[in-house]
């Protein structure tokens, strides 16, 4: 296994839903080694600031390049024990009710162990009519962790309300379709990518300052990107993440995020309208290095750059989004190739980048 899907795999099976993103936090750290200084916030938002950038020269420091990705994962929080040691939780993040039943799960107890679990679901035989046709309610699915009661469960397991809840999904590399499954992927595949792009520009000189933003709780409304743009203040920013692909479920001429077609850049979604001039500069860029990206108007979903774009300068921000098949559910599918082509088309990006180039937008 070459170190790009070591690191992703890494990334993918470490637990961390929004508001408990501690564990992938240290294994970004981990992966980042060497690469420049870290810092934190309260928030759990995690900096790097890339060893190579420069001091102010003539009073004037160059200008700041933020690359941005999210930590968090959709998953659950535990809301009550029911007396027969079952759970109630809340989802965190957008869920699917009908893409959850029946799936593992790990809970985090008190004493930081994960124990296994199961998202209940009401065996065929014991179905009224009406229950068989009602749709999926996530109110009315629960997580059996195996506990007889509620007392079992909290003092023998060691679970208490807010704990939090993760999928139970272990990664997966496809070596002969360059296929990865596995959980988390919007956006760990963001982190991996931001890391990539340090990594190949390393002992460079470029003509901005890089700080990386590792943010948290985005999938409950951009929560950490806030305090990190207020934090960081770019002059430019590109917000790498994993975005849903929609090959599976697009008539063949509305499709714009397929697997192995290149990362794709998004016109407007529902938090930003892109920069054009920072996205026509994106998309010539790739042309002229002959990467693959594809382009895109969403009707809905957002990412980071919705909050980053509305800092005090007004920054621009492009989104390289990488497509990712069945997004917020237990098992995503996403392909080396993009990957690759994002960070192909990050580092370019970055290479180019420059005072003037961003007056220009």
């Amino acid at each position: 296994m070459n170190d790009t899907i070591t690191m992703i795999k890494a990334l993918s099976e470490a637990p961390g839903v929004s508001g408990f993103e501690d564990e992938a936090v240290a294994v970004i750290r981990k992966l980042g080694a060497g690469l420049g200084a870290w810092s934190e916030d309260p928030l759990r938002n995690l900096y790097l600031e890339r060893a190579e950038n420069r001091p102010a020269k003539d009073g004037k420091p160059p200008p700041v390049l933020m690359l941005d990705a999210h930590t968090d994962e959709v998953g659950f929080l535990v809301r009550a024990i029911r007396p027969n040691g079952l759970l109630d939780f809340i989802p965190l993040g957008g869920w699917v009710a009908a893409n959850a039943g029946a799936h593992r799960v790990r809970v985090r107890n008190d004493r930081g162990e994960w124990l296994p679990g199961i998202i209940t679901s009401k065996p065929p035989h014991y179905l009224s009519e009406a229950e068989r046709k009602a749709p999926p309610d996530l109110a009315q699915m629960t997580i059996d962790v195996g506990a007889e009661n509620a007392r079992e469960a909290r003092e023998d397991y060691g679970i208490n309300i807010a704990a939090p809840v993760v999928p139970d999904a272990a990664f997966e590399y496809l070596e002969n379709r360059g296929l990865f499954i596995g959980k988390a992927f919007d956006d760990r595949l963001g982190c991996a990518a931001i890391l990539a792009v340090l990594q190949e520009l390393r002992g460079e000189s470029l003509s901005v300052n890089i700080t990386a933003s590792f943010t948290t709780q985005e999938e409950m409304g951009l929560r950490g990107a806030q305090a990190a743009g207020a934090r960081v203040t770019p002059d430019i920013a590109i917000c790498f993440e994993g975005s849903p692909a929609d090959d599976t479920v697009s008539e063949a001429y509305a499709i714009q995020t397929a697997l192995k077609k290149g990362p794709m850049l998004r016109h407007i979604d529902a938090k930003m309208i892109t920069n054009p001039r920072f996205q026509a500069f994106a998309l010539k860029t790739a042309r002229e290095n002959k990467i693959p990206v594809q382009e895109g108007v969403r009707t809905g979903g957002a990412t980071n750059a919705g909050a980053i774009h509305l800092g005090a300068k007004g920054t621009p921000v492009v989104v390289v989004g990488l497509p990712v098949r069945y997004a917020h559910t237990h098992y995503g599918i996403a392909a080396l190739a993009d990957f690759e082509a994002a960070v192909r088309l990050g580092v370019e990006l970055v290479r180019r980048i420059d005072a003037a180039l961003i007056a220009g937008f």
